[in-house]
């Protein structure tokens, strides 16, 4: 059952008040409770979606969602599988099925060489929490938004996201052999095709945000303000201020403003996107930033404690390098103890940033715990 689910290729989303339901136009799964044919409702506590959703990450970390936001996750996967060309998906699938979005550039050309097909799906599928695609559905999903709408969003931000990570673990960048527990992109397969791997999700994002949003307008604005985060004023120019670690930056305004931009600029895009998605108002969109602002610096502040006194084996990555170069971090800067009260102040400010958005906005509640107590 669960096999035939991860295989399929298109889920329908929506939320209940406690729900959430994954429509199949094939036929409906008993996980959880199936109310209606092509209907799936997963209710917290649901057997079934611990084991659907954890396959990707720790035992561990997996614990620490709910089954509702894991299976959610499971979906976010299977998406990002199709976007990056899994399989025999091509034009004649979309004919057959009517689906708007179901065209794959990459999946469905002679072009794309198999070598960079498998560099990108290696580093996009690799084993994750998918933290930014969650915060653009669970923040459509707090501004009373469609899901499938948001899902393309969803995907290309999680795609951006792998395409940093592939270039900032380059020797000429941080210089990380290890990633996700697995060999870095250069190392599994050599640098000359991560550095083009990161090349082509840049514009497979922008593709799949420009095409599968509704309606353009929309699009549009997603793409927008996608590219700023991402670009020289946000997340590529904390990188450069990261890596310069020039000596004036010795105070715990300059180390926020770095991670505004290397770490919070997408966090607090893809909150963005899901309530741009979702139609969201002034007031809606202040939140949802204020929000991601504040779960920004919490997160590099356990970044950076794990790094400290995390194990690499459930890190997936080399840890204490920050200490050996000497850059500064918060624990540098605070000590750990102030760190970790930091980091929890900020988690406190995000949620109450949202709490004007209701019941809705608990599943970003949640994200914010796991953030602050997460393994890796």
């Amino acid at each position: 059952m669960l096999r035939t689910f991860r295989k399929s290729r298109h889920f329908p989303l929506r939320w209940s008040a406690d729900r959430l339901l994954i429509e199949h136009p094939a036929c409906g799964f008993d996980i959880g409770k199936s109310v209606l044919p092509g209907v799936v409702v997963l209710k917290t506590g649901a057997p079934g979606a611990l084991a659907l959703g954890s396959h990707s990450m720790s035992i561990s970390d997996a614990s620490l969602f709910t089954p509702d936001i894991l299976a959610l996750r499971d979906v976010i996967d299977q998406r990002l599988d199709f976007y990056s060309g899994f399989g025999s998906t091509d034009r004649e699938e979309k004919a057959s099925s009517g689906s708007s979005w179901s065209v794959n550039s990459l999946g469905s050309s002679h072009h794309c060489p198999d070598r960079l097909r498998e560099a990108i799906r290696y580093m996009l599928l690799a084993p994750a929490k998918r933290i930014r695609p969650l915060l653009v559905l669970t923040a459509a999903r707090a501004c009373d938004g469609n899901l499938e709408n948001a899902m393309p969003a969803a995907c290309a931000v999680e795609m951006i996201h792998a395409y940093s990570l592939i270039h900032d673990d380059l020797p000429a960048m941080d210089d990380d052999d290890l990633r996700r527990g697995r060999p870095s992109c250069h190392i599994q397969f050599d640098e000359a095709t991560a550095i083009l791997a990161g090349d082509a999700l840049i514009p497979l994002a922008f593709e799949v945000v420009s095409r599968d949003i509704q309606p353009p307008e929309t699009a549009a604005k997603c793409v927008a303000i996608l590219a700023r985060a991402a670009g020289g004023a946000r997340l590529v120019g904390g990188q450069v201020d990261d890596l310069a670690g020039d000596s004036t930056f010795d105070s715990l305004e300059d180390l926020e403003k770095i991670h505004r931009r290397k770490t919070g600029a997408l966090l607090t895009v893809s909150l963005e996107m899901g309530g741009i998605t979702a139609g969201a108002g002034r007031q809606q969109l202040e939140s949802l930033t204020n929000y991601g602002n504040h779960l920004g610096l919490a997160f590099q502040i356990v970044d950076d404690l794990l790094d400290l006194r995390g194990e690499q084996a459930k890190m997936g990555k080399r840890t204490g390098k920050d200490e050996s170069k000497g850059k500064l971090t918060y624990p540098s800067l605070l000590g750990e103890t102030q760190s970790e009260q930091r980091a929890r102040e900020l988690i406190d400010a995000a949620i109450e940033a949202v709490s004007s958005l209701g019941s809705g906005a608990r599943p970003l509640e949640q994200i914010a715990r796991v953030v602050i107590e997460r393994s890796r």
